[in-house]
């Protein structure tokens, strides 16, 4: 047998364990040492093709601990607000955020943000743009506006992490959001950005609330379609008919 089909039959393995079920989200696959004993072949075969799953999205590769299966795509409910953040960890990866862009505009500058955040023509508004990544690779970019009389000071380097977390520490309440989804073909910057050739991307934008009704962020984000799905719950039906078949498997 080849080298080639010997690390594609051990691809094959682990991905038909995968879509079948055997392994889940979490789940720890055979070592290098298990799967070359079960192929009978030499362990850098066997390396070859885990470095393959985990390029693939199929695997995660701890040092020390193992490979472990990771979900390739982030499935959102569509009524739920969740950080990206709080994405990156519901498939095994670790968030990241690299700030491209700051400036401080006034409302006459960008008049339909100032629009959507009942704003003023003179007033402030802080605007920063963001390379969202997972264990440093490429997933969205955010372009994200907030009132100065939210915020008047931002703390740029808070733009290295968690922006709901910065948020909380200034004590800021969120009420609620709207949010509109869209397919968008990307530019040439996103595709630079991304990595991407010519897919089309995810677009969401929303727009946050405080407990009192008014409106601190407008962001739009672009996530890479091959990263995030979205689903639609249409009522508490649905959810019930899916609670009986968990409970029946």
């Amino acid at each position: 047998m080849k080298e080639t089909a010997k690390y594609k039959t051990i691809e094959n393995y682990i991905i038909n364990q995968i879509e079948n079920g055997e392994l889940r989200v979490g789940d720890q696959i055979l070592t290098e040492y298990q799967l070359s004993a079960k192929f009978k072949i030499g362990r850098l075969t066997v390396n070859k093709a885990l470095i393959n799953l985990a390029k693939e999205g199929y695997i995660k590769r701890i040092a020390g601990k193992g490979s472990f299966v990771t979900s390739r795509t982030v499935i959102r409910d569509f009524f739920t607000r969740r950080s990206f953040t709080e994405d990156m960890e519901s498939i095994g990866l670790k968030a990241g955020s690299l700030l491209l862009e700051y400036k401080l505009y006034t409302g006459n500058e960008v008049p339909k943000i100032a629009h959507l955040l009942s704003l003023k023509p003179d007033d402030k508004i802080h605007y920063f743009h963001r390379l969202r990544t997972g264990d440093d690779e490429p997933i969205a970019i955010s372009y994200t506006y907030i009132p100065k009389k939210i915020i008047a000071d931002f703390d740029l380097t808070a733009l290295n992490h968690s922006l709901n977390e910065y948020f909380k520490s200034l004590g800021i309440i969120d009420g609620g959001f709207k949010q509109k989804m869209t397919a968008h073909l990307p530019t040439a910057e996103q595709k630079e950005l991304l990595k991407l050739d010519h897919e089309a991307l995810l677009r969401s934008a929303h727009i946050r609330y405080t407990s009192e009704g008014l409106p601190y962020e407008y962001t739009e984000t672009y996530y890479r379609s091959d990263k995030f799905e979205y689903t639609f719950d249409s009522g508490i039906n649905v959810r019930e008919e899916l609670k009986k078949e968990q409970n029946n498997e």
